[in-house]
């Protein structure tokens, strides 16, 4: 069952274009911007048992007033392929108003692995979720970019890894996008030129606003992280989805580690319309409130911007 038609696919597109069916309710036309949720939001209540999967879809919608939500396979691994349960998937989307965007896949192996058996594996390991994310009309699925070596050898086995992921992905109509997600791939000027290697418009990015360090060993060492603002800038160019992470807030409601009203202002500068999506990750607040926060955080900034930005 597929639910949206891509439209067009052209190198350097912000975004991939895609037709979308009428929720009740909604108007994306005269928005800047949608909201979607990241099911990494709510991983404590989905590991400690608190809240299934296939309530996660719901939930969104239900207690979030979200239309778009982004998985994450951890919390289906072995559903991939049971054609039963992505069709209840399916069914609790379709019930809801909820559209499912894409799945973010981490476990299936590195494909930039220096070994060619094991990135030809890890290329392999994806495809179940290719298939997967076409059959819940998905438009991506989000990978990593992880490797070893230098510079260039990582951008090389990165890009080989991820062109013969993109063809797959491209004979399912869908897009491969990369997450900064710790190592060089949480270098912007490093990920971009991956990317510029793959030359395929279904290849992309997916820039999240933290997740910018580039050794977790030294996270508390300024100097082990990449500029964010700059990093997302350098990604834009790319961009077919986007990650609001957010941590903490102050008393005022601002996200303290991240300007949103300076990082949203570069994803819109950069042409993006389409949608940022929660992803709390944060211990101050409970991960409902967390996520209640980031809402009208970027409710806010969106209503702000309103204006400036056709």
């Amino acid at each position: 069952m597929e639910r949206r038609t891509f439209l067009a696919a052209a190198g350097g597109t912000i975004g991939a274009l895609w037709a979308r069916p009428a929720l009740g309710g909604q108007d994306d036309a005269k928005r800047l911007f949608n909201i979607s949720l990241a099911e990494w939001s709510l991983h404590r209540a989905l590991y400690g048992g608190e809240l299934t999967h296939l309530d996660f879809i719901t939930r969104a919608r239900e207690v979030y007033g979200i239309e778009g939500v982004e998985f994450v396979n951890s919390f289906f691994k072995d559903k991939a392929e049971d054609k039963d349960y992505l069709k209840q998937m399916i069914t609790r989307a379709d019930d809801a108003g909820v559209r499912q965007l894409l799945i973010m896949i981490d476990g299936e192996g590195r494909l930039g692995d220096p070994d060619d058996a094991a990135r030809t594996q890890a290329v392999q390991n994806h495809v179940r979720w290719l298939d997967a994310a076409k059959t819940l009309g998905c438009h991506s699925i989000r990978v990593n970019a992880a490797s070893e070596g230098t510079w260039d050898e990582q951008a090389k086995l990165a890009g080989d890894g991820l062109s013969r992921l993109t063809a797959l992905g491209a004979e399912r109509g869908l897009n491969v996008i990369v997450e900064n997600h710790g190592g060089l791939s949480s270098n912007g000027k490093w990920l971009s030129e991956v990317i510029r290697s793959v030359d395929n418009p279904r290849c992309g990015t997916l820039p999240d606003f933290g997740n910018f360090c580039l050794d977790w060993s030294r996270k508390d060492d300024p100097d082990a992280w990449y500029d964010r603002y700059e990093g997302v800038r350098e990604m834009m160019p790319f961009a077919k989805a986007v990650s609001a992470k957010s941590y903490e807030f102050d008393d005022k409601g601002n996200e303290v580690r991240t300007d949103f009203r300076r990082m949203v202002r570069i994803v819109l500068e950069a042409g993006y319309r389409q949608y940022l999506g929660i992803e709390y990750e944060g211990d101050q607040l409970s991960e409902h409130d967390g996520i209640v926060a980031t809402k009208k955080l970027l409710e806010r900034v969106r209503d702000e911007l309103k204006g400036q930005f056709e």
